[in-house]
């Protein structure tokens, strides 16, 4: 029953703690990573009311520290698969039919709590989980987080406004319901909010969820969870399970109310999923929504108006951030000739100067790759320069995993715009830089725009006005979102929605209202309070 309209007004984006030395945030982070460090985690899958525990249980270790065990995990399998399934349809109804500002209170609430008392538990968690230094995981599992909760709540409450008109005689409205079924959540390790918000986004439009986060992430994914119980989300709403890709696809994707899935992940994986959703669907009660954000192989083009400071400074922290393993990360560069002697040395000077090791030394920049697989994936690009005289490494390229996933910050001078390590996506710490021909920046844009398949995030550098305009005009399709004198990195729900297309994914731009549309589903009512009594419309008549 709806007692008035509730106002949900557009939040501020969750301030940035900075962890400066001394700072009261700085020693509860501390004391907080110490305290996860001490404990030996033992998590469960959550699956309905109930904390499931198989016994087939999976060590977690910080990629940066191998021989230490944060805990481990229990393994799920198609049977664990099935119940997630049968728990979420379960809680559907009643989830359903819970009044807005209720379901709107549980994430606000959920938002609250990261934002106080769990902060440097979400953060902590990743640090140790994924290997990310305390500013990165502050923007990512903390505020981040945070703001996609508050916005899509405001959003949400935006789109349930929208309603049609109404003409003399009868009365139009809209409903925009949940889709019909369960929708899928396919989380990344890189981002534990993306890890959150996939699926509450869908949960929040109503929609009851099975999630499952990367092996690599469930340190922080667990503790989303927990906090998400806390704050009073009903049982089977969200179900999180640990288990093989092949072996959730071979049950949800044949489940007759399949419902959507979203995802982030590899282009390989989203292709493989959208081909099986694409042979069951006569088997669905409605057609499934696909909705993906997928791999990137991201630009940064400079102008010979550039400065070599700020086209430097970009690209160290584009290119390395969170050891290059953002979706968003610079990996590919054009230098102006005019200005690339300038640009090289700063490139080699600041990665010499980039300090590397465990996340609890807070004066590290740069921490480990996120598993061995990663490791030696991003190696063998690296040794294959080393032997190749169409490239050259100018600095970087060292590579140790006897205590931690450990590569050095890389940048490869290529001879060939088209080099393996110009076209690739590696994600890691490997940026790629190419020098062309000063005056001619219109020519090497179209070659931005040709070089890699994907299309997610790019950006242009420089003081030339002219120059701006000309580069978003031939890269409009080449990024789905495009950065002017700034790094390809760092998008903030509800400044930037994010998202790209071609090989990149659907761009259904997380941290906006185009997300949510994507898990509801709109019924028009149209209601006439005096109806017709007889069929003839007044044209029969003759006379």
């Amino acid at each position: 029953m709806s007692l008035g309209y509730f106002s949900y007004p557009l939040p501020a984006n969750e301030p940035v703690l900075n962890y400066a030395a001394g700072s009261n945030e700085k020693n509860i982070l501390k004391k907080t990573l110490s305290e996860l460090k001490k404990e030996t985690a033992d998590i469960p899958m959550y699956i309905g009311s109930k904390e499931v525990r198989t016994g087939k249980k999976t060590a977690i270790h910080p990629p940066h520290e191998i021989n230490h065990v944060l805990g481990y995990f229990h393994e799920g399998n198609e049977k664990h698969v099935q119940q997630a399934i049968d728990a979420a349809l379960a809680a559907k109804a009643s989830w359903t039919g819970m009044s807005w500002e209720n379901r709107a209170h549980i994430f606000l609430k959920a938002a609250d709590l990261i934002a106080t008392k769990y902060r440097s538990y979400m953060n902590g968690t990743t640090m140790l989980g994924q290997s990310k230094n305390a500013y990165q995981a502050e923007i990512d599992s903390a505020c981040e987080l945070i703001d996609f909760l508050r916005f899509n709540v405001h959003y949400l409450s935006e789109i349930y406004k929208q309603q049609p008109v109404s003409s003399a005689g009868i009365h139009n409205r809209m409903e925009w319901r949940p889709l019909e079924g369960f929708v899928l959540a396919i989380t990344p390790f890189n981002f534990t909010a993306i890890g959150g918000n996939l699926p509450t986004s869908a949960a929040m439009c109503g929609n009851v969820v099975v999630w499952k986060p990367a092996n690599t992430q469930v340190f922080a994914a667990q503790m989303f969870m927990r906090i998400l119980k806390e704050a009073g989300l009903p049982d089977g709403v969200i179900n999180l399970i640990y288990v093989d890709g092949p072996t959730l696809g071979k049950i949800c994707f044949a489940h007759r109310d399949f419902a959507g899935v979203h995802f982030t992940g590899s282009t390989g994986v989203f292709n493989s999923m959208w081909k099986s959703i694409g042979e069951n669907i006569a088997s669905y009660k409605s057609y499934p929504r696909i909705v993906g954000e997928t791999g990137g192989k991201d630009f940064v083009i400079a102008h010979k108006s550039a400065d070599a400071a700020v086209v430097a400074t970009a690209l160290l922290r584009g290119a390395f951030e969170f050891q290059g393993q953002k979706c968003s990360a610079a990996s590919r560069a054009y230098i102006p000739n005019n200005i690339a002697e300038e640009v090289k040395k700063k490139l080699v000077d600041g990665v010499k100067s980039f300090k590397m090791g465990t996340v609890e030394d807070f004066s590290n920049f740069i921490n480990a790759v996120i598993d061995e697989k990663a490791f030696d994936k991003i190696k063998t690009y690296i040794d294959n320069v080393k032997k190749d005289r169409k490239a050259e490494v100018l600095v970087g390229g060292k590579c140790n995993k006897s205590k931690g996933y450990f590569i050095q910050p890389t940048v490869i001078e290529a001879k060939n715009p088209k080099y393996i390590t110009m076209c690739e996506e590696i994600f890691g710490p490997v940026l790629t830089i190419y020098v062309y021909n000063a005056n001619k920046f219109e020519e090497t844009l179209q070659l931005v725009d040709e070089t890699s398949p994907y299309a997610l995030t790019g950006s242009v550098i420089a003081k030339d006005r002219a120059a701006v305009e000309l580069a978003t005009n031939k890269l409009r399709h080449a990024a789905g979102n495009f950065y002017i004198n700034d790094k390809p990195t760092g998008a903030v729900v509800g400044q930037q929605p994010f998202g790209g297309a071609r090989a990149s994914g659907t761009n259904d731009k997380a941290g906006s209202m185009l997300n949510l549309y994507r898990w509801l589903s709109a019924r028009t009512i149209k209601e006439t309070f005096n109806p017709p009594v007889d069929y003839a419309y007044s044209f029969l008549g003759e006379k």
